[in-house]
């Protein structure tokens, strides 16, 4: 099917003959994922969208798209405003929109493997003040119009060893079980893919950019498990790794395994099980505990041989970015740079360490104004040349045996503005408030929101994104429970072991965008006299950050401390790894201000 505007029109056609008036479209898959497999990428199949975050409403006569922050400019670049209406979140709600929109006596259909029972009871809700009805579908009428959709990866499941884990398999599952135990329960479902990683030390390749592998799991209270994978996944390095506490059983067995969890407590995740999955449980007549996955927790408490895995990889990552930013030092004021050969040289910096598994998402490497669209991600038709006096953004990172990177610079080609460098300076000024932060233990990340938007704010500016998410462990790039952010999370109290990035911008559209992102370790602080125990960060990333960008003479004496202390241990860090050339141009780069 050639055009978006066919495959919208072949969608409604279905609909018909589901006998429903509307469907609702979310990007993600049966297991609530941020990034998907290609086979669950239904709303870029139907729109043309390619962000990370969003949803669709198709009504007979109407539609809309549905968006944070980030992508206001790149879902009007990428979907067709003919077709679509373009709508943002928080401010508008599906099921509001829904409410205002669906016309009396409506069924509107949803996929009940693709929403949490959540979002189900608010829809439903709305839906019917306006007397229309809120349907699960069996078959997802995308599926059934999209010719040529891709099968779910059968790549094979690899074991994660101890040695990068710290803790074993099924030490891991132990401690689920004695915490299942004092739940009083019987079971808990593991339905997001890098818990499951994360519980049973195994990664996967079904999922661009995240070593995850599509299955569930039911960890049972004995300490004994089934895992539920497609039976193509398995070899006998995994089945022996997995030992007998683990039954494998084929992953489209889930659902009946459900229902025979009958007179069990069972706890699910009401934020990362499906509708379905609660559905199944309560059919079958399980007791159904709406608690938060077991392994979320432990995960993003990062243990020693993690933390020490992570440093490992963070040295060697930034060596590599830093090898790049030389090259661009070099390469940039020649001309002839562009968008996407910057981003290739960079990954090919990455994987010259011989220890690149994959990246760790789609570089963002924007020149000019395509360093204004937050997630923007070049492709060829957007593809701009880096020229002097132009900011360029890249944010870019790698996945590692032992560690996930994510790291982003801002750097002048050629002589920045002076609005560029003030700009840069309040993101900067942000950026050291938020790591110099100290504060007492119970802290929501939440409460530190402030520290980096501070200096913005006095001057009317902002950012449309959170200041920090949490990272994982050879995992996902985007890691819960701990967030950075005035919204859309942030009430989780941060925890030593727990990472972090620190990453506030600034983004003037149609000229450029600036961000500054490393990432850091929630860690102990001593203080002499303190009366509470107190938490501090430590920073992890080590790249340089552009000198040229910086306006001095706004700084404090104590955040051009910070910067000076900063790029030291940069040298430190990466200079060994750094010769010839690159080795000088670091020494200038980290230079005292």
């Amino acid at each position: 099917m050639s055009s978006y505007e066919d495959r919208l029109k072949a969608l409604r056609a279905q609909l018909v003959r589901q006998k429903l008036d509307g469907f609702v479209v979310p990007l993600t898959d049966e297991h609530m994922s941020e990034y998907v497999g290609a086979y669950a990428q239904r709303l870029a199949w139907l729109t043309g969208f390619q962000g990370s975050a969003g949803s669709a409403v198709v009504l007979p006569q109407e539609a809309a798209i549905f968006v944070d922050g980030r992508y206001t400019l790149q879902v009007r670049e990428q979907v067709d405003g003919a077709h679509w209406h373009y709508e943002s979140v928080p401010q508008t709600s599906i099921a509001q929109w829904l409410k205002d929109h669906a016309s009396q006596g409506a069924r509107i259909g949803y996929d009940p493997w693709l929403h949490t029972r959540s979002w189900v009871r608010q829809a439903t809700e709305a839906l019917a003040e306006q007397g229309a009805e809120l349907v699960a579908v069996d078959t997802n009428p995308i599926d059934a119009v999209w010719p040529d959709r891709p099968a779910p990866s059968d790549a094979r499941l690899v074991v994660h060893d101890d040695h990068f884990a710290g803790r074993s398999a099924a030490e891991k599952r132990a401690a689920m079980a004695d915490w299942v135990t004092s739940k009083k329960a019987d079971a808990a479902i593991l339905s997001a893919l890098d818990s499951i990683a994360w519980t049973f030390n195994i990664r996967g390749k079904d999922v661009d950019r995240t070593p995850v592998a599509l299955a569930y799991a039911i960890v049972h209270a004995d300490a004994t498990a089934d895992l539920f994978v497609a039976p193509e996944k398995m070899d006998d390095a995994v089945a022996q790794h997995l030992g007998n506490g683990v039954r494998v059983h084929d992953r489209a067995a889930f659902a009946d395994a459900l229902a025979g969890l009958q007179g069990k407590s069972v706890v699910a995740d009401p934020e990362r099980a499906v509708a379905a999955i609660f559905e199944a449980l309560e059919q079958g007549g399980a007791k159904v505990l709406a608690l938060r996955d077991p392994a979320v927790l432990p995960k993003a408490i990062k243990n020693d041989t993690e933390i020490a895995g992570h440093k490992a990889a963070q040295a060697r990552d930034g060596a590599a970015l830093s090898r790049f930013l030389h090259w661009l030092s070099v390469e940039a004021p020649k001309g002839g740079l562009t968008e996407l050969s910057a981003a290739d040289r960079l990954e090919a910096f990455r994987k010259d360490t011989g220890l690149l598994e994959d990246l760790s998402f789609d570089t963002i490497s924007g020149a000019g104004p395509n360093g204004a669209v937050v997630h923007y991600r070049v492709e060829e038709k957007t593809n701009r040349p880096i020229e002097p006096g132009t900011l360029y953004l890249v944010d870019s990172g790698g996945q590692y045996r032992d560690g996930t990177t994510d790291v982003t610079r801002t750097i002048a080609v050629g002589e920045p503005t002076q609005a560029m460098q003030r700009h840069f300076t309040l993101v900067l000024k942000g950026h050291v408030a938020l790591a110099r932060a100290i504060f007492p233990k119970g802290t929501r990340g939440g409460q530190l929101d402030i520290l980096a938007r501070q200096y913005l704010w006095a001057e009317g500016l902002d950012y449309a994104h959170g200041t920090g998410h949490g990272v994982g462990s050879f995992l996902s790039v985007h890691e819960g429970p701990q967030r950075i952010a005035t919204f859309g999370g942030g009430d989780e109290p941060l925890v030593p072991g727990m990472i972090l990035s620190n990453e506030p911008g600034y983004y003037k559209t149609g000229e450029y965008g600036i961000r500054i992102e490393n990432l850091v370790l929630v860690e102990p602080r001593a203080i002499p006299g303190a009366e509470k125990e107190m938490l501090g960060f430590e920073t992890l990333t080590f790249a340089p950050i552009d000198r040229a960008l910086i306006a001095v003479d706004m700084l404090s004496a104590d955040e051009r401390a910070w910067v000076d202390a900063y790029h030291a241990r940069v040298l430190e860090v990466v200079g060994p790894q750094l010769d010839g050339d690159a080795h000088g141009w670091l020494k200038d780069a980290c230079a005292p201000l």
